[in-house]
């Protein structure tokens, strides 16, 4: 099912293939992150990223190399990211205890293909609730048309939020209209240092856009069943998203198609570094080309607060198996999956909040519905319908 949000009016857009060179925008929020030097530190720090750079095109020029070789440079690699640049989103204090038992909610979506109908007013595809649980986290299914004091319940008790794929309006809709609420919650909260992770997937990222801007800065930039190397900005290495990946498979984002796009619309990377708003809020860590050559913003994420977003859909890796699809299914593409999902729960273990009984947690979770068999009509293999 293609992410196609409705759009009364739209603009243009285009990618570049790999690093553009993205100014980084000052911000406040959060402390930095100890990767942020001092003077005394800057020599390391310029000689790390010269060395770093080294490893990367050794990666990328050849990336099947010896095993004791990899295990070196990963290795070094790490140690050099601990003298690297700063990397703001909200600091946990040492000795801070970990959530293990996260919980991510998602908001369920209307149902807008005819053939769905019959099943259910809203749904949940369940291959993003098999992508959270495979990291080790819950799903709480969020109905729509709740009040705000529901909502503010339900956020006190979850540990992230996932936005995910398909086709609403992204301002008017029940569901845009939710999930603004939840928005504004996760931003208030984070502000006040209680840490809470938002992630959005295609039509989540395009969302995303349209809340922190403010308007519907959305144009035309077909990727319509396709999959595709990410062209990578110079921030990428140094991303919370990305600064854990192995080396060959950071140096495979930039050249196999890991990445399956599903989306007729898009921000493109001019329009999106434009927006003071846009550009102040969110770090491009990739762009892509569309069908029709424009370039549009296909990774984010959040300089002062764990918001996350991708304009593909790393769930597809796994979890969707339709013939009729590009899903990718490479080996690399399938770690890339299981990272992107480890780094987001891992966001949410850092959240600490919770339901006020077992009983209570018990009763929210999805695991009280049961998912429809609807690959025979949809690209999905299962969807949860509410």
């Amino acid at each position: 099912m293609l992410d196609v949000p409705h759009k009364p009016h739209t603009l243009s857009a285009r990618p570049l293939l790999f690093p553009s060179k993205t100014p980084s925008h000052s911000s406040s929020g959060f402390p930095p992150c100890a990767g942020n030097l001092n003077g005394r530190r800057s020599g390391v720090r310029d000689l790390s990223f010269w060395v770093r750079d080294l490893l990367f095109a050794l990666c990328a020029s050849s990336l099947r190399i010896s095993g004791e070789m990899e295990r070196l440079k990963q290795l070094l690699f790490l140690c050099l990211l601990d003298v690297s640049v700063a990397r703001p989103a909200a600091k946990q204090s040492a000795g801070a205890a970990v959530n293990e038992r996260p919980i991510i909610g998602i908001i369920t979506q209307e149902v807008s293909d005819h053939d769905m109908l019959p099943f259910g007013k809203t749904y949940i595809p369940a291959s993003y609730v098999k992508y959270v649980e495979s990291a080790g986290a819950r799903v709480v299914p969020i109905r729509l048309n709740q009040t705000r004091g529901e909502y503010e319940k339900v956020f006190s008790q979850i540990n992230g939020l996932l936005f995910i794929g398909g086709a609403v309006d992204l301002e008017k809709s029940d569901y845009a209209l939710t999930a603004r609420i939840f928005y504004k919650l996760a931003v208030e909260a984070n502000s006040r240092g209680d840490y809470f992770p938002v992630w959005g997937t295609c039509m989540g990222l395009q969302l995303l856009t349209v809340l922190v801007s403010g308007e519907d800065l959305l144009s035309r930039t077909p990727a319509e069943n396709i999959s595709m190397p990410l062209n990578l900005t110079t921030e990428a290495r140094s991303s919370r998203m990305f600064r854990n990946f192995p080396l060959d498979l950071f140096a495979a984002l930039s050249h196999e198609p890991l990445t399956g796009n599903f989306h007729h619309y898009g921000v493109t990377e001019k329009v999106f570094k434009g927006n003071e708003r846009l550009s102040r809020f969110f770090s491009i860590l990739s762009t892509n080309q569309a069908e029709d050559g424009s370039v549009f913003v296909s990774t984010i994420e959040g300089r002062r607060y764990p918001f996350y977003a991708v304009q593909w859909h790393p769930e597809v890796n796994r979890f969707q198996w339709n013939p009729d699809y590009n899903y990718p299914h490479s080996p690399h593409a399938t770690h890339l999956s299981t990272l992107l999902a480890d780094f987001f729960i891992s966001e949410g273990r850092r959240s600490h909040h919770s339901f006020s009984s077992p009983e209570e947690e018990a009763k929210a979770l999805i695991y009280n519905c049961v998912p429809t068999y609807t690959a025979n009509f949809t690209a999905y293999e299962q969807v949860y319908f509410f």
